[in-house]
């Protein structure tokens, strides 16, 4: 997709391709503090080389349009369980999944969880000056078990059936189990236990419909993911020491970014 930069107003600017300010990036051994969002730890994890030149060169990627109608199936998702968390009392979608004993977990810091651009889930990694955030979707807690457990909105529109093995061994979803990995890690470093089953709330689009008369309707599916937070403080190391490093990283062989770059290197 070809894009074209614009101002807050919607005015066409001119694309210059690298960030707005230096703050945003990041000097090999710095000692102020940098702040590494859940976002930008799987960027490094997709290719470390586009993760380098956006974060410590400063070469910003082409924007793309956000997802509408994903952030309103999250937001209206948010209101109902919200209702129930007010009044702690069991969703009506727990009944199903034999989950009466869950309720959504009550803190007063959960509205800056949830908020990813402003505030997420932080921690200072080991005793070094990164930063690492995260905003989840929502957080229940197993009133049995007394554990919270992270919960993660999907939206989509398949045809298919959504269930657990399907669902989480499709190649396209290996973020999304990285991403609640994340998430309870950093809900482990601030001292929180965490259930070992974390869950995706996937509503699915009927497309079998006979029409679309002005509405939608969606399935609602929990699908249990077992979640793995050991793997994490080896690979934020290892983001750490590239990111201190003046030498730019291999990319990774299926980037399709650094391959267009290479590509429009031969003819420019």
């Amino acid at each position: 997709m070809i894009s074209l930069k614009r101002d807050a107003q919607g005015r066409l600017v001119p694309a210059t391709g690298r960030r707005a300010t230096e703050k945003s990036s990041y000097k090999p051994n710095q000692t102020e503090d940098f702040k590494v969002s859940r976002s930008k730890f799987s960027d490094f994890l997709t290719c470390p080389r586009c993760f380098y030149l956006d974060r410590v060169l400063g070469v910003i990627e082409p924007s793309t349009p956000g997802w509408a109608l994903n952030s309103a199936t999250d937001e209206l998702l948010k209101k109902e369980f919200d209702i129930c968390r007010e009044q702690q009392i069991p969703h009506r979608i727990f009944k199903e999944y034999d989950l009466d004993h869950v309720i959504p977990f009550k803190h007063e810091e959960m509205n800056t969880w949830r908020d990813a651009l402003r505030g997420g889930i932080i921690h200072r990694f080991e005793d070094t000056n990164f930063i690492l955030s995260g905003g989840v979707d929502d957080i229940w807690f197993d009133t049995k078990t007394e554990e919270l457990i992270v919960v993660d909105y999907k939206s989509q529109a398949s045809s298919n059936e959504v269930e657990p093995v399907t669902y989480l061994e499709n190649v396209y979803h290996e973020g999304y189990k990285l991403q609640m990995d994340f998430y309870n890690y950093l809900l482990n470093c601030k001292g929180y236990k965490t259930s070992p089953i974390s869950y995706f709330l996937v509503v699915n689009a009927d497309r079998t419909a006979e029409g679309f008369h002005g509405k939608m309707t969606f399935s609602e599916t929990l699908i249990p993911y077992k979640n793995d937070v050991s793997w994490i403080p080896n690979k934020v190391r290892e983001m750490i020491r590239i990111m201190n490093s003046n030498t730019v990283p291999d990319s990774h062989k299926s980037c399709e970014n650094c391959a267009n770059a290479r590509v429009r290197n031969e003819y420019v």
